[in-house]
């Protein structure tokens, strides 16, 4: 849009300086120059059409284009987390790592006084507290959990990671601008009609502006199992206690439905956040919840009131093979992450692949870029021959030593089998 505004402003200027020749009378300059205003007028409105517009195009984002970079969250999605962690097989879309989506709609809710799943801990965003912001620490390389952020990718200058320090530091604010339209449900994590496995410990609700939060409670967020038949409303539903049901203070556009620890069993459920019935969620301008999903967001018809209702399933797979548990005890553990070879910490090999752990090295292994072979992916679920880590592992890598380094002899052909066998399973946690 700037590109396309710059030019049409040039051609404007250039228009308006064209030499009257001799045989120009002076009512045809008083046309040209009344045309021209005439131009410049529509132009101008164009242009502040489209910039309004882009501030908010109904997507309850309110982000306007990006700029420089100033220490603000606006201008820190556009410019630093949507270009570099919002990608496709990154922090986006149903599958993205931790539960964690930064696309412009989600990034907020879903950081800003969020505990992190990777260290339960650390708040991904404490607001005023930029050194025990998780976000910082995985930007800076000195989380203690994982590889250094953005995966795969150069780190990133110091002095962007101070501007989002600054902005931590002055209360992690969200200057995005605010809906007029009702209260709507912009987000929700697990994303509806998807399959989560293991099942979430909590149900986070994101709002395009501030609930009242005395109305965001058990009697209006609500999580019922479908009782194994995964229909609704037929009488044998199972309703889903929650440990507390709270709009955090340091993210008051979000709700948050807490299960405390409870594991969440294989079913479909049925998450609700009601705007209808005496019991319902309000703005802080006592506005009813616009709240019915069309299978996108943000929610509502344009019109308050309405039940926001959307469902997920809870699954575990059978998996027959060897699991990576196993695996972990078999051959991550003992043989790759110890020694100071894949044992975490820092941005580059080897300590940067983080295998002393299952979960670790799923964090580490799956759908994960190499950092030494450009345009692989160390494990490739369903695809072993696809996946670096059996590349280099059966010696056939075309970067580096075979694995595990320095050992006299290479692994076991029969562990490289189990391993192969996760993998073709679907290399499943």
């Amino acid at each position: 849009m700037c590109h396309e505004r710059e030019h049409d402003l040039n051609y404007f200027r250039r228009g308006a300086h064209l030499p009257v020749t001799r045989n120009q009378t002076l009512t045809t300059c008083f046309m040209q120059k009344t045309r021209f205003a005439a131009w410049r007028a529509i132009l101008a409105t164009a242009i502040l059409t489209r910039f309004l517009s882009a501030c908010d195009g109904g997507d309850g984002t309110g982000l306007p284009p990006a700029g420089p970079l100033t220490a603000n969250f606006s201008s820190i999605q556009a410019n630093v987390i949507t270009p570099n962690c919002a990608v496709t097989g990154c922090h986006f879309g149903a599958n993205a790592p931790q539960d964690l989506r930064l696309d412009a709609a989600n990034s907020y809710g879903l950081i800003v006084g969020v505990r992190s799943k990777e260290e339960p801990g650390v708040f991904r965003v404490a607001p005023g507290d930029p050194n025990n912001s998780y976000l910082v620490q995985k930007l800076e390389g000195s989380a203690s959990t994982g590889a250094r952020m953005p995966l795969g990718a150069p780190p990133l200058p110091q002095a962007t990671i101070d501007v989002i320090r600054q902005w931590i530091s002055d209360g992690a604010v969200d200057d995005r601008l605010q809906s007029n339209d009702p209260i709507r449900v912009t987000s929700l994590t697990p994303v509806p009609d998807s399959v989560a496995d293991p099942g979430p410990q909590q149900i986070i609700a994101i709002f395009d502006r501030e609930p009242d939060a005395s109305t965001v409670n058990a009697s209006t967020f609500l999580l019922e199992a479908s009782g194994g038949d995964a229909t609704f409303d037929d009488g044998n539903e199972v309703s889903i206690g929650a440990a507390s049901v709270a709009v955090p203070m340091a993210n008051p556009n979000s709700a948050v439905f807490d299960l405390g620890g409870t594991a969440l069993s294989d079913d479909t459920y049925r998450v609700r956040l009601l705007g209808d019935g005496p019991f319902l969620i309000l703005d802080l301008g006592a506005n009813a919840l616009d709240g019915e999903y069309a299978g996108t967001f943000p929610s509502g018809d344009g019109n308050q009131g309405g039940n926001f209702e959307v469902v997920f399933t809870v699954m575990r797979p059978v998996i027959m093979g060897p699991t990576l548990d196993e695996i972990q005890s078999a051959v991550f553990g003992p043989t790759c992450s110890n020694g100071g070879c894949h044992s975490g910490g820092g941005a580059t090999l080897p300590t940067a692949m983080d295998l002393t752990s299952s979960q670790a090295s799923f964090d580490n292994l799956v759908n994960v870029p190499s950092l030494q072979a450009q345009g692989e992916i160390r494990v490739v679920p369903g695809d072993a021959d696809a996946s670096y880590l059996i590349q280099k592992l059966e010696g056939t890598a075309a970067v580096g030593a075979r694995m595990p380094f320095g050992s006299p002899d290479p692994l076991d052909p029969a562990l490289i089998a189990q391993i192969r066998q996760w993998i073709a399973d679907g290399a499943m946690r």
